[in-house]
């Protein structure tokens, strides 16, 4: 968990600081954690041999950014047998972290933790947002219990409105304001099948889009996915309320 006493600068400045091989992260990405808004910290594994005296641990650092995108630091913590001097070491990904496990204490990157499948620089589902998601979902305006996902909100929002191809879909005022999200959450409202009044079928899917931007409020977009259409095409058509999709379900479902 991260120290709430702790500011996100100075939790940067202490990570980059002990760590041995801070010099070998990339110059860009180091500019970009200098502007992060927040941080979560986990423990996520341990090993320790009272007897050898020897101990690692790998903690992962999840960093909001200003630019609405986050970024991931594996810190492998580690005492070797025979020397009590704790030594600190970053990596852009956790396979990067097994692999430098591996290598200090030799055993196989499978025994290390590492998945065969994964390679340096890959990343497991959603490993890098979890503890974000978890933060941020206390203080995001939800109805109900809400998890988001911190996770290039942003480009999300873009990609709807891109792909919607009704002609009263959202304009650029909503486009704009979605500019600023940093945290979305899609959820399925309705998926069936309906009968037009021809009495072909017509799949019918409606999805939540709801983001959260920078300044604490909440947007949503929602979207209706259909085949009901004259050639059984897939469509894709995307709305401001949920009244307006379920309007527009309704229509599509009586007519062909």
């Amino acid at each position: 968990m991260s120290d709430p006493y702790e500011t996100t600068e100075a939790h940067l400045d202490r990570l980059l600081g002990r760590a041995l091989n801070s010099f070998d992260l990339p110059d860009r990405l180091v500019e970009r954690l200098t502007t992060a808004l927040a941080h979560s910290s986990s423990l996520h594994t341990a090993h320790h041999s009272p007897a050898t005296g020897l101990w690692r641990e790998i903690h992962q650092h999840t960093h909001l950014l200003a630019d609405g995108g986050s970024a991931a630091l594996w810190e492998l913590v580690y005492r070797q047998e025979g020397d009590r001097s704790v030594r600190h070491e970053l990596f852009l990904s956790k396979a990067e972290a097994c692999l430098a496990v591996a290598r200090l204490f030799g055993e196989a990157p499978a025994e290390a933790g590492l998945d065969p499948a994964l390679l340096p620089g890959d990343e497991e589902p959603d490993d890098d947002m979890a503890a974000l998601s978890a933060l941020f979902a206390a203080s995001a305006p939800a109805r109900g219990h809400r998890e988001y996902a911190v996770e290039e909100s942003a480009d999300h929002a873009r990609r709807v409105l891109r792909r919607a191809e009704n002609e009263d879909r959202p304009g650029e005022g909503t486009a704009q304001l979605l500019r600023s999200a940093y945290a979305h959450r899609i959820t399925q409202a309705f998926g069936g099948r309906r009968t037009p009044s021809d009495g072909r079928e017509g799949g019918f899917q409606l999805y939540e889009h709801a983001f959260v931007l920078l300044d604490g409020s909440e947007v949503s977009l929602w979207e209706v996915e259909h085949t009901a259409t004259p050639d059984g095409r897939h469509m894709c058509e995307v709305y401001e309320s949920e009244a307006a999709a379920r309007g527009a379900m309704e229509v599509r479902a009586r007519v062909r």
